[in-house]
């Protein structure tokens, strides 16, 4: 590794602040998890502390010479001591293009420990659900609850209690929360994530939105759409644009949960079984010198900043406004939208990657990476460098990049300079001198919008609004030219409560083909959009949700709104009398009825019963 020694650089007073406030909100529940963590963690290991048919059922199935390294026993004699066995988390399934690498890995894992005198078995596998897939179906109803039933899994992997440490192997949307959510239930454990990479550029993003619009005209078939989102996603890895998988990596690197440089790796690339070793070797680095911390330690109130700083800095998926505030709670902490919003004043935005710029991940790979991002953040005070990371070299060992030796072994360099400018940019000449990111306010409650792809002329909009109680409602008014004026579309009944919050992508299209034609349009919703809304102005996430009473269930038909992105309000331009006296209007039973029934949503009725609203992170389990 490279020189990770520096001068120390002081701190942001804001991001010092917004740490600071967290620390004391957090106090008593954060004491309260560190002390069931440190409980846990001062045990016997599983082996000596179960009874020995609890440990014989463990590792019935292991190779005799596996058996020896874990419980230290031959043939029923002691002859060694006894090795650490890891416990692999994998949500390995071959329809996710991301995760289908991930199906050699426990071998490669396994074979690794060994030559460690250590031991690995697959603790459980948890689902793992592609939005691309199931965007726009009922399955995406699904989609962000099964986030929660992944940390379920992920707990009921690991409460078989024999593992000394754990390694999870997972990538896109859902998953990286969900795994590190039920990773932080284990907090006593030293943890490391492997991610599988990215797939290979294909088709640029740019053309491909070009495409979708032209589809949404009617000027394309479903032929040459077919075959343009096919040379798109074409292969094994993520796809290529910064969405909340890719988002997922940046905000693990920023953290100090990989191994440093591991993001943004393709699959097919030499380095990527090699850093998928490292990640063995550290995590059992870990856990025989105990010179660091388990996850439940590492991930404290500085490190939550810090994912949320390196979210701000790249123009990171929207999603993880709702994600990383149930991470955070998981390790007893508590953040809110105030949090991000006081970040993202003083944040700069360093790069640009579709859909806030042309470039996809490995464009922004090979001009710096999390690597160059990371430096230019420490370098210029905005994250916390006296953090603990899975490495001995703390947070400064994730500014290099690394590379294979002539011999095939990993060696990291720093990552110098910006390879390509219109990409990636140093703190000190940002795309923009704050993070793209404002919390609105208003009388219609309280959301979120990501401008940092939106035009400048068109961070204002007023006009009057069309009230959906579905995305095809919208799209049926597409269809029969009924949008085609100025117009702020409201999408409602899109909460946690009322059928799971989906994703909305397939609104951009239309939205965006509007915009083209020089109508100022925007959307408003209790839905999500993660990244993906791109250049059209989308009030998303408010909260409180219609179903729950919110704001968005009293809005009519004509009412001018206003989404002011610059004075950071969302207002429905009545009267203060008039809008209090309007009634609620109720979610149609029929909806609610639908929503609750086909594609496995009836198995999720207490998910959308238990749900908070999506500031307090849509969690399920309180």
């Amino acid at each position: 590794m490279p020189d990770t020694t520096s001068t120390p650089v002081a701190l942001h007073p804001v991001v010092e602040a917004v740490t600071r406030r967290i620390v004391e909100r957090s106090a008593a529940t954060r004491s309260a998890y560190l002390a069931q963590v440190a409980h846990m963690a001062d045990r016997k290991p599983g082996v000596d502390r179960m009874g020995c048919a609890n440990v014989a059922h463990a590792f019935a199935a292991m190779p005799d010479a596996d058996k020896t390294r874990v419980t230290g026993l031959d043939k029923f004699k002691i002859v060694e001591e006894k090795g650490a066995n890891i416990g692999i988390v994998n949500a390995y399934n071959d329809l996710l293009s991301a995760h289908a690498p991930l199906q050699h890995y426990p071998d490669l894992v396994k074979a690794e420990a060994r030559k460690h005198g250590a031991t690995a078995q697959v603790a459980g596998g948890v689902p793992a659900m592609c939005d691309g897939v199931t965007q726009g179906t009922a399955g995406m109803e699904l989609s962000l609850f099964s986030r929660d039933a992944i940390a379920m899994a992920t707990a009921v992997s690991l409460s078989h209690d024999v593992f000394d440490a754990a390694l999870m192997l997972g990538v896109c949307d859902k998953i990286v929360p969900g795994l590190l959510i039920g990773a932080l239930h284990f907090g006593h454990l030293p943890t490391v994530f492997v991610p599988a990479g990215p797939m290979t550029s294909g088709l640029p993003n740019n053309e491909k939105a070009k495409v979708r619009e032209k589809a949404a005209q009617g000027l394309v078939g479903r032929p040459e759409l077919l075959a343009a989102e096919s040379a798109a996603y074409h292969g094994e890895g993520t796809c290529t644009f910064y969405g909340t998988a890719n988002s997922n990596q940046m905000l693990l690197e920023a953290m100090g949960l990989h191994v440093p440089g591991t993001a943004f790796i393709n699959p097919g690339d030499g380095v990527r079984q090699e850093l998928t070793r490292e990640a063995v070797r550290t995590v059992l680095g870990i856990t025989k010198a105990k010179r660091f911390a388990p996850i439940g330690e590492v991930v404290d109130e500085r490190c939550i900043v810090n994912a949320m700083v390196a979210l701000l800095a790249t123009g990171g998926s929207t999603n993880h406004l709702i994600h990383w505030v149930a991470v955070a709670r998981a390790a007893g902490i508590v953040i809110d939208w105030n949090d991000f919003s006081s970040l993202s004043d003083v944040v700069p935005l360093l790069t640009r990657v579709y859909p806030n710029g042309s470039a996809d991940v490995n464009q922004f790979q090979a001009a710096g990476g999390p690597g160059y991002v990371i430096r230019e953040l420490l370098d210029a005070g905005f994250m916390h460098a006296d953090v603990l990371t899975v490495r001995s070299g703390g947070l400064r060992e994730f500014t290099a990049i690394p590379s294979a030796k002539a011999d095939g072994s990993l060696q990291w360099a720093d990552a110098g300079a910006s390879k390509d400018e219109t990409v990636v940019r140093p703190a000190s000449s940002p795309f923009s001198a704050s993070g793209g990111l404002k919390l609105l306010k208003g009388n219609l409650g309280r959301s979120v919008i990501k401008v940092s792809a939106v035009p400048e002329d068109r961070h204002i909009i007023e006009a009057p609004c069309r009230v959906f109680d579905s995305q095809e409602a919208l799209h049926q008014a597409f269809s029969a030219d009924e949008l085609n004026r100025d117009l702020i579309c409201v999408v409602r009944w899109q909460g946690p409560q009322a059928n799971g919050m989906p994703e909305l992508h397939k609104l951009t299209p239309p939205l965006a083909v509007l915009q083209g034609k020089g109508y100022r349009v925007a959307l408003v919703t209790d839905g999500r959009m993660s990244g993906a809304s791109g250049k059209v102005p989308a009030a998303i996430h408010v909260s409180p949700e219609a179903a729950a009473g919110g704001p968005l269930a009293k809005v009519r038909d004509g009412d001018i709104i206003r989404l002011d992105a610059a004075a950071e309000t969302l207002e429905v331009l009545v009267s203060a009398a008039e809008w209090d006296a309007r009634p609620l209007a109720t979610m149609p039973q029929e909806l609610r009825v639908a929503n609750g029934i086909g594609m496995g949503r009836e198995l999720f009725a207490n998910f959308r019963r238990n749900a908070l609203a999506a500031e307090e992170g849509a969690c399920t389990w309180f």
